[in-house]
């Protein structure tokens, strides 16, 4: 819990609702009022009930924290947003979004526009007691991991190298070789998962010549959405994963909302044809079991399966999100001989789950986000042949063959 001597955080809170302004004091006067809480200590400084109100009040209040509406009168949550980036850069926004196909497309684009994070709006808002059950899960960890990363990046910065922290690489720097050629590469990821992967993806080319999938911590509709957005902007095809889909290079895999995500065998006569590594084609597996880590679906889920089936071909990529997800899945990668990578703090929303790994001494790199996937590239070539690399070493079989024949006639 926090010192009683530190002040407490200051949240200010725009929706055109009512019913949301009240449930949004009631749950922090009800936090103020929880002395176990391991969280720090909160203040709701304010409501606003339009995007006009919600600017004016950033201005005067100055808080720590917003929680912003989407649909709003006079400036929707979208403009308001675009107004903060100018004006309060700095400010953390959390979109507060329906639960429906058209909330989870305007909180990616508001994700792609800045905002720090998003919480879904309770679906039952005018029972009070779920609603407070739903934000008091969603919301205040939230609130609480963003602030701590504001005021971390406000302060003397990332981390140095040292005992127990991973090698951190500079732009441009040759990573040793892995053990064995990568095969698959797996990526795990949460708060500020998004938009970090806004910025990944598209530099990773349409010959990548590995499969990869990904666990991005987010409700039914939103992966659709995301899947659907990132699509549009990268040179590999990327998907909502589903059950027995064939894992080949060329497609990006998300695991969808509210199921678990492995890698299985495949079976039947296409499989016993298909020459890859792990079972003669792997094959996507979904499954919906409890909440591992509080999460469905959960990282270490995939990070395990991907170990069990490629050893030490397995690349394991960490990125920023809140919790420790994955931690355990990517110890798994590392004993079988595989390579974990981790997101750097400076780069990231949240430093919790690359954190941990980094923490762990699992990780053989922390990356910036702009150098990662020209090591992703650089991973997956080694020991592989490239295209041109295998022309080559064609034409230089012909030739020798001619070579050989010349001399018989």
């Amino acid at each position: 819990m926090g010192s009683m001597d530190e002040r407490p955080l200051r949240i200010l809170a725009a929706d055109d609702s009512a019913v949301m302004r009240g449930v949004m004091w009631k749950l922090f006067q009800m936090h103020a009022e929880n002395r176990s809480s391991e969280l720090p200590r909160m203040e709701l400084c304010g409501v606003a009930q339009d995007g006009v109100d919600c600017l004016e009040s950033v201005k005067r209040l100055m808080p720590d924290v917003l929680v912003l509406d989407l649909e709003m009168p006079r400036l929707n949550g979208l403009e308001v947003l675009r107004r903060l980036q100018v004006e309060h850069p700095t400010l953390p926004v959390i979109m507060c979004s329906a639960h429906t196909e058209r909330g989870a497309r305007s909180t990616l684009e508001a994700l792609a526009c800045g905002a720090a994070d998003y919480v879904t709006k309770p679906a039952e808002q005018r029972n009070f007691a779920s609603a407070m059950l739903s934000l008091s899960q969603q919301l205040l960890p939230r609130i609480a991991a963003l602030v701590k990363g504001t005021k971390r990046k406000s302060g003397s910065g990332a981390a140095t190298s040292g005992p127990g922290n991973p090698l951190k690489i500079a732009p441009g720097a040759v990573m040793p070789r892995a053990a064995a050629p990568i095969e698959i590469v797996v990526i795990g990821l949460s708060t500020g998962g998004p938009s970090a992967l806004e910025q990944l993806l598209p530099r990773l080319p349409a010959d990548f010549p590995v499969p990869v999938l990904i666990v991005q911590h987010m409700p039914k509709l939103f992966t659709g959405a995301l899947a659907e957005r990132l699509d549009k902007s990268c040179s590999l095809r990327v998907k909502e994963a589903y059950e027995n889909a064939m894992i080949r290079p060329g497609t990006i895999w998300l695991a969808p909302g509210d199921a678990h995500m492995e890698l299985g065998l495949g079976n039947g006569l296409a499989d016993m044809q298909d020459g890859s590594l792990a079972g003669r084609s792997s094959r996507v597996r979904l499954h919906q079991r409890e909440p591992l880590n509080h999460c469905r679906p959960a990282v270490d889920y995939l990070f395990f399966s991907a170990a069990r089936m490629y050893g030490a071909s397995t690349l394991a990529l960490v990125m920023t999100g809140m919790g420790a997800d994955g931690l355990d899945g990517a110890r798994a990668v590392h004993e079988r001989g595989g390579v974990v990578l981790a997101q750097d703090e400076a780069s990231s929303a949240v430093w919790g789950m690359p954190g941990k790994v980094a923490e762990a001494g699992i990780a053989s790199a922390t990356l910036p986000l702009a150098e990662i996937a020209d090591v992703l590239k650089q991973r997956v070539n080694a020991g592989r042949l490239t295209k041109m690399d295998t022309a080559r070493h064609g034409l230089s079989a012909m030739m020798s063959r001619w070579e050989i024949n010349d001399g018989l006639l």
